[in-house]
């Protein structure tokens, strides 16, 4: 019988972890930096349009929504909703994993079920990973040298990065989502899995009033440790990079410094439900809990002790239920 190999527990051990603090390297003009990037894409939106979808689900109204993102680009999504809600609802803005795109309405029938409205960003450039396709181009990739893959696409320019767009993109979905008559625009919470958590965190630290923040085993976070412990991608792309570019490696993680989750975490201030695998060895726990323990807000975690990144799953579902009936109950 041949054994099967599995992840072990390979970073810090969980007391040390709940005391990770590492110290923050966020840029002078961070703030800066993503005002001017935002205002320019709220510069050159054009109206969102939410059409109607024949979707065969008898439970849930769906709509096959286009909004603008950064450049003004347009960037698809669903919206789902309760058959028949009259509002307004809270509304859970998610962000999909790396390599996956929007997929089918039939994919993301959880937060309607449970009462919320829904809307699920499509991924620009992504959505070809075997998984969940997508529907949106991306049409300003950088033309540098980067290794295959999306995270050192545009590495050595904050200006010229893709997660600039891609962060731009997910505060636009939820300023979308803000504006739809069904949606509540107090009771609006940012989530996601893997880059959809990192996404999260990045939402959570640029935009006001967010009513719950849901970053589950994210990824994008304490990029430099990441590389220096594990060798599994994303991460990996990093390390790849590096690896040919020898002289480029302070100038990759200067970009960075402007896209860390830990960074964001220190601006969030809305009530955060993390989680994180303690066998995790994509997005090593140290990175998480370094994000984690800078979040400036309220702040909770479920530790799934003998799960990797597919950290709780449903188990984690459930708590996130919980935790926004909770705290958005009337």
């Amino acid at each position: 019988m041949i054994k099967k190999e599995r992840p072990v527990f390979a970073d810090l051990p969980l007391d040390k972890l709940r005391a990770y603090q590492p110290e923050r390297s966020e840029p002078a003009d961070f703030r800066a930096f993503w005002t001017t990037t935002l205002d320019a894409a709220r510069a050159a939106a054009t109206p969102a349009t939410f059409t109607p979808l024949d979707s065969g689900l008898s439970t849930v109204d769906v709509y096959d929504v286009t909004f603008s993102g950064f450049g003004g680009h347009p960037i698809k999504a669903w919206f789902l909703a309760p058959r028949g809600a009259a509002g307004p609802l809270p509304c859970v803005v998610e962000f999909i994993g790396y390599g996956g795109g929007r997929g089918r309405p039939l994919d993301w029938l959880v937060w309607s079920a449970a009462g919320y409205a829904h809307l699920v960003m499509d991924t620009r450039g992504q959505g070809s990973g075997g998984w969940l396709p997508g529907d949106t181009p991306d049409p300003a990739e950088s033309g540098g040298p980067h290794t295959p893959g999306f995270l050192t696409r545009g590495i050595l320019d904050p200006e010229q990065y893709y997660y600039r767009r891609l962060f731009t993109d997910a505060v636009r979905a939820v300023e979308t989502a803000r504006e739809h008559p069904l949606v509540d625009p107090t009771r609006v919470v940012a989530a996601g899995i893997s880059q959809g958590g990192g996404i999260a965190l990045a939402v959570g630290g640029l935009v006001d009033g967010l009513a719950a923040v849901l970053p589950d085993v994210p990824f994008l976070c304490h990029y430099r440790r990441a590389t220096e412990i594990t060798d599994k991608s994303p991460y990996y792309e990093l390390t790849t990079y590096c690896k040919s570019h020898r002289d480029q490696v302070e100038q990759v993680f200067d970009t960075l410094r402007y896209f860390d989750g830990v960074n964001f975490a220190a601006h969030g201030t809305a009530p955060a439900l993390f989680s994180v695998g303690l066998m995790d060895d994509i997005c090593p726990p140290s990175t998480v809990y370094a994000a984690y323990n800078h979040w400036a807000g309220q702040k909770d975690i479920r530790v799934w002790s003998y799960n990797a990144h597919e950290g709780g799953q449903n188990a984690q579902k459930a708590e996130q239920i919980t935790f926004l009936h909770d705290l958005l109950k009337p």
